[in-house]
């Protein structure tokens, strides 16, 4: 990678200054302040050696000056994609950050995700403190959400013809090429319109940013219902619990809740292929624990084994992603069939918490969390930037180019730490099966 994937682009330059430092002494951050992408001693001696400066991050925080009179500004939030815990926090943290600490009295809720920015959306409503006070204690998000987009062109043309300065877009990674398209749009039409994503996925899988809000509570729910599944495998003979959890390409819900419970004995993720049947494959292994223990614990993310379900007529959601297959349920149901051929008598409960933890509200951390992107997207908004995401790198919050995601994923690595540790505290094998042989 060079540096110049990590720019951040502008509307323009700064004379306006930055009405936050009113209120005493400021540290504000510097435009030529960067963070380290890596910053690992042999990446640094590379660089001595080679003579560059090495990749970092803008940093992202409050500007001495902006580009924006806040006064002049109508900004607009938009929510997208699948429900997360912490959403209608950060709508809250977006609106009070406006209103208190730039005097910007112009929000707008777009209704039901980008959607509401095509012709055919609803009208977008007005948000003032008052009418998101406590929504932060509330799952779900007040705005409403959809997959899927209507053209570009469209979407600029109303926000032109709202008069939009900046939009605030949350969501995944579909949300997050949108808003980069969007951004695009805004460019080549040379409208002053500051766009800015905040990065939504429960699953964790945002490329150059390590932590996504939701994430922590998701990974305490989930928690509960692997304990939950514990509970149920102890008190029967050959008590097996099941969990399917959220992942769809990547596994750290799955893997994280599974360290955090303690009580898994197969953790399940997309990373790694696994066989249910052969020779060490899952079956066998349960039937080894069975023996030896009496019970058995199940962790499986959702985008798992999705190879079993392949075929051409797999169909898409709004968004373009292939409909995952029940890997839950289907794991269930070929036990239950393996089981009752090998006349063995096994009781299996299948738990799955995926909605329940969807429409949870945000607990703690993650409401800190949601609060801090939520006033560093409106200090990037403010400050005429554009076509970037918030992100979280080395603990400190940066600005991430939507541009620099583009051929880039974010999954656990089968080689580092996490998985490791998995191995450590599941004991199940590096390899599950013979993952050259798919049963039929």
């Amino acid at each position: 990678m060079t540096s110049s994937q990590f720019e951040i682009e502008q509307l323009g330059s700064t004379s306006f200054p930055n009405p936050i430092g009113q209120k005493g002494e400021f540290n504000y951050v510097s435009e030529e302040e960067r963070l380290l992408f890596n910053p690992h001693y042999s990446a640094l001696s590379e660089c001595v050696q080679d003579q560059i400066l090495p990749d970092g991050f803008e940093l992202a925080g409050p500007r001495k000056n902006i580009f924006f009179q806040p006064e002049q500004v109508r900004a607009a939030i938009v929510t997208c994609g699948g429900l997360c815990p912490g959403l209608n926090a950060v709508i809250r943290g977006l609106v009070l950050q406006l209103w208190f600490s730039y005097q910007c009295k112009e929000i707008l809720g777009i209704r039901f995700g980008y959607q509401g920015l095509g012709d055919e959306g609803l009208d977008p409503l007005k948000l003032t403190p008052s009418d998101v006070s406590d929504i932060h204690s509330k799952g779900g998000t007040v705005l409403g959400s959809s997959r899927g987009t209507p053209p570009t062109t469209e979407i600029v043309d109303n926000l032109e013809r709202m008069g939009v300065n900046m939009l605030f877009t949350i969501g995944g990674d579909g949300t997050m090429r949108g808003a980069g398209a969007i951004w695009e749009e805004v460019q080549k039409r040379g409208l002053d319109i500051s766009v800015i994503g905040i990065p939504k996925t429960i699953d964790n899988d945002i490329p150059f940013v390590r932590r996504t809000f939701g994430f922590d509570t998701a990974v305490s729910i989930a928690t509960d219902s692997i304990n939950a599944a514990q509970v149920e495998a102890w008190g029967a003979p050959n008590g097996i619990g099941i969990v399917k959890l959220m992942g769809r390409y990547s596994g750290y819900i799955a893997a994280s809740a599974s360290l955090s419970s303690g009580h898994a004995n197969f953790c399940i993720i997309p990373e790694v292929p696994f066989s249910l049947e052969g020779k060490g494959g899952l079956f066998e292994l349960v039937e080894q624990r069975l023996q030896g223990r009496g019970d058995a614990v199940i962790v499986l993310a959702e985008g798992a084994g999705q190879y079993y379900f392949e075929g051409p007529d797999r169909e898409t959601d709004a968004s373009g992603n292939k409909k995952l297959g029940d890997i839950g349920a289907y794991v269930r149901d070929r036990l239950k069939t393996h089981f009752k051929s090998q006349n063995i008598n096994a009781s299996i409960k299948y738990i799955d918490p995926s909605y329940l933890i969807r429409s949870a509200a945000a607990n703690a951390t993650d409401q800190l969390y949601c609060q801090r992107l939520a006033r560093n997207a409106v200090h990037a908004a403010m400050a005429g930037k554009g076509g970037l995401l918030i992100g979280f790198w080395h603990g400190q919050m940066t600005h991430v180019p939507i541009r620099a995601l583009h051929g880039h994923s974010r999954q656990v690595n089968p080689k580092g730490e996490l998985w490791f540790n998995i191995l450590e505290s599941t004991g199940q094998p590096r390899v599950i099966g013979d993952i050259g042989y798919i049963d039929s």
